[in-house]
């Protein structure tokens, strides 16, 4: 199975590349120069993971993971391409010519590609409102506002001057507190200490806290946990805080086999208070309503990110995305407010999360 895992990728890269070749109207030179230069940077990509982005200049190792991550995302689109225009030639709705040597068809081609990725990228920069309201037969002193966030994936695609754009718009909400699902980091804290992003959590206007991602352990968790203490923000790792009539429960992520089970975490909370469970990664949902948990966030899906791979994650996963119930216990699924890769949003949107609870 594994093997076959691997298998079918190839096979399938090997067939954009073939498609690729038949469909350029170039001489055999041409074509040869601009199919390497595709594979030079799908190669480029698996190197620059496999030896890291850290210690070089970030302006190279922002580009160099731009537009290996994205070449990466075009493939995909290619491959689907490809895959419809083959099967309409062979019903013969599209004409042969169209495929081989077609300057037509490569206009096409390369036309549908911009337009889906210049939409996916400004989609991307558009960020959702979700609004979501909350009656609680718990007791509280007064309604709480939460901004609620995950998946920021701060690193060298996601920089500081973007960020900053992010704490703006979250001031904007003048909540009571501010949670965080995990992968505040990308895949490197390199970017993050050297432009001291950490200040800007500085300037939230509410209490910050987080749990771990399954990111925070790719990026190096001793790292990880220098710049979450240098971001002044509070991390629920397998354990608790109470915030006015609220216990926040950050679990630690999955990458962990070690870490406790929520039942052994609630052993400690005020069940009369309203619990609020943060786990990254979004299994076993059932967990937290087996532990009367009031309210569970989780991010770590994107929803896929593009289609099709969100239908992918909605087959994973038993909620990959949105608004949620099981029992009592309400669930919130975020598809992320930043994004890993390429930046693009093509069928699932990147949002923030306004929770009122209220009795």
């Amino acid at each position: 199975m594994r093997f076959l895992f691997l298998l079918l990728p190839l096979i399938a890269l090997v067939y954009v590349f073939i498609r690729i070749w038949y469909l350029l109207p170039f001489t055999p030179c041409v074509k040869t120069c601009l199919v390497l230069l595709g594979v030079v940077v799908f190669l480029a990509m698996i190197l620059s993971f496999v030896i890291g982005f850290d210690n070089k200049p970030i302006v190279l190792s922002t580009v160099v993971y731009e537009i290996t991550t994205s070449w990466l995302f075009i493939l995909l689109y290619l491959l689907m391409i490809f895959v419809v225009m083959d099967l309409l030639r062979l019903v013969h709705i599209l004409p042969k010519e169209l495929l081989f040597n077609s300057l037509k068809g490569t206009f096409m081609v390369v036309g549908l590609i911009i337009v889906v990725f210049v939409y996916g990228n400004i989609n991307y920069y558009h960020k959702e409102r979700k609004e979501i309201s909350i009656k609680t037969d718990k007791k509280l002193q007064r309604p709480l506002k939460i901004v609620m966030i995950s998946d920021l994936h701060l690193g060298f695609h996601n920089q500081r001057k973007t960020f900053a754009k992010w704490v703006d718009m979250i001031n904007k909400e003048k909540a009571d507190m501010i949670l965080i699902a995990g992968d505040i980091i990308d895949i490197s804290t390199y970017p993050l200490f050297e432009q001291k992003v950490f200040e800007e959590f500085h300037r939230l206007n509410a209490p910050v806290y987080a749990c771990f991602g399954n990111h925070e352990y790719f990026s190096h968790k001793d790292k990880a946990l220098d710049f979450y203490h240098k971001a002044g923000i509070n991390l629920l790792k397998d354990s608790l805080a109470q915030y006015k009539d609220v216990v926040i429960i950050g679990r630690d992520d999955r990458s962990n086999i070690k870490r406790k089970p929520t039942k052994e975490l609630v052993l400690n909370a005020d069940k009369e208070k309203y619990l609020i469970l943060l786990d990254h990664q979004p299994y076993n949902l059932e967990e937290s309503q087996q532990n009367e948990i009031d309210f569970q966030f989780s991010g770590h899906t994107h929803y896929g990110q593009v289609f099709p791979i969100n239908l992918i994650t909605k087959a994973v996963y038993e909620k990959a995305w949105g608004q949620y119930k099981k029992g009592k216990t309400d669930y919130y699924i975020s598809s992320g407010l930043g994004i890993w890769g390429g930046k693009f949003r093509i069928g699932t949107k990147s949002e923030y999360v306004v929770v009122n609870i209220s009795n």
